[in-house]
């Protein structure tokens, strides 16, 4: 008999977008990200935001900047998302 081998496709890495609120911390960034739902009564819709704390390795992110999280192992007890690019740049006024 011969034997086939099927491997399991590879599970697809959580993304998401959000932009820096704080990057006080040393080698950390805290991403808000917010997401626009349907209230299940009223039918409006709402804006839910949750704030993650993200792995910045070199510290170049700064607050104002839009970027992309990718969810990896827990590198701290807070935090389990690296930042992945930088998408937009903050404005400076």
């Amino acid at each position: 008999m011969s034997e086939t081998q099927t491997t399991a496709p590879a599970k697809r890495q959580r993304t998401l977008i959000g932009r820096v609120v704080s990057n006080k911390m040393d080698k950390t960034v805290v991403v808000n990200v917010e997401r626009r739902v349907k209230h299940p009564v009223l039918g409006k819709i709402v804006v839910r935001s949750a704030r993650y704390k993200a792995h910045d390795e070199t510290n170049q992110y700064n607050e104002g900047d839009l970027v992309e999280i990718a969810e990896g192992r827990p590198i701290s007890r807070d935090k389990s998302w690296t930042v992945v690019r930088l998408l937009e740049a903050a404005r400076v006024i």
